[in-house]
Order: C-alpha cells, then sequence, then structure tokens
C-alpha cells in the first residue's frame, strides 16, 4: 500500500484557459506555451519522485495530460468546485485509500525540486501541517497527516490572505505547524521574465 502520496493539481495546456494574468500581457498563445514550459520544468525536477498523481482539469483532459506521465506515476482528474473543494475531496481521497501522509503541489512554481518535498515528508513525522509559502501571500505546498476540512472551506483564494487565513486556522484548531521556504509562484509577466532570468542562475 502506497502511504505516501504526493499529488500536482495541474490543468491541460490549452490556449485561452491558463495563465490568464500572463496572457492579459503576452497573448493567450504565448502564455499557453510559457505554462507547457513551466509544468515540464517541474515535472522533470521531480522525476525522480515516487507515488506522484497528476490531479487534472477538466475532466476530458486525460490525453492532454498522458505525456507529463513518467513511469509509477498515475493521473485522475479533480473533482468540480472551487479550489477549496477540490484539495479537501483530493485530501478525502488519498487518505481513504491508505495515504498517511498526503503532499499537494500546485503548476505555479517551478522551483520546487526533491529536497522541498522531503523537508514536507520529513515535517509531517511530528507536525499536523506542512505548508510552503509563496511570495504572493498564498502557498504551494500543503500537506497533512489526516483530513483536515476545515482548512478548505471559506478561504478567500487567489488572494493574498490565504496563507494567513490558513495558518490562523492551524493556530485556532491547535494543529502542528511548520513553514517550508518561500517560493514565487509563476502568474504575471514580471514573474515570467524573473522565472526566465532564473534559468542561468542554478542556485535557485
Amino acid at each position: 500500500m502506497q502511504t505516501e502520496r504526493l499529488l500536482i493539481f495541474l490543468k491541460a495546456p490549452r490556449i485561452g484557459s491558463v495563465k490568464t494574468r500572463l496572457a492579459a500581457a503576452i497573448g493567450p498563445t504565448p502564455a499557453a506555451a510559457a505554462y507547457r514550459t513551466l509544468v515540464e520544468a517541474l515535472l522533470d525536477r521531480l522525476a525522480g519522485c515516487a507515488g506522484i498523481e497528476l490531479h487534472y482539469t477538466p475532466e476530458d483532459a486525460l490525453e492532454e495530460i498522458c505525456p507529463w506521465l513518467r513511469p509509477g506515476w498515475t493521473a485522475r482528474p479533480q473533482c468540480s468546485g472551487d479550489l477549496g473543494q477540490r484539495l479537501q475531496t483530493a485530501f478525502q481521497s488519498s487518505f481513504t485509500a491508505g495515504a498517511r501522509r498526503t503532499l499537494v503541489i500546485g503548476s505555479d512554481c517551478p522551483f520546487i525540486g526533491p529536497p522541498d518535498i522531503e523537508a514536507a515528508w520529513s515535517a509531517l513525522t511530528d507536525h499536523d501541517v506542512v505548508l510552503g509559502p509563496a511570495t504572493d501571500g498564498g502557498y504551494w505546498l500543503i500537506g497533512l497527516n489526516a483530513p483536515q476540512e476545515h482548512l478548505f472551506k471559506g478561504i478567500s483564494w487567489s488572494t493574498e490572505t490565504v496563507l494567513r487565513e490558513t495558518l490562523n486556522r492551524c493556530q485556532t484548531s491547535g494543529l502542528r505547524t511548520v513553514l517550508l521556504r518561500e517560493l514565487r509562484d509563476v502568474d504575471t509577466k514580471e514573474d515570467w521574465q524573473a522565472y526566465l532570468q532564473s534559468l542561468s542562475s542554478p542556485h535557485v
């Protein structure tokens, strides 16, 4: 039984449906190409990790997602609903299937590497929640060792308060929580330019 599961939330790289903030600056076709580049960079970095599930949207996108699968990885559609509903369902399904620790990351941060994932697994040995803070006020990773439905309801998703709201709920609930290093999501033209510049700086 697979007791550790790393779930990666991603979208089919369809023109006009991904990286909408970036698309507003550089156009939908270049933005879709940028999204594909970011996803492939992330998956390349995590290629050696086991137990990865690609959770994709929309539900008819399997054919577009399959080229991103690596040996031993699996893919399944996300449920409907807002991000909170989709996260809660993904965690619940993972634990129901026998996982003892589950991590979820998105596809907006190409800087995540195996050391970050290992740090998250390690944190969950003596904490209830692990979070990877993003510079925009959200988080690039959340990990749990049991379902925590209240962490996903009523959160102001896609705002600069997501991390703060989540931490407040963890504190109120008495959950032992640890933060990983802060990383930058790639959502805007400035983020994209910073990412391209970082490619010549392997220390990231």
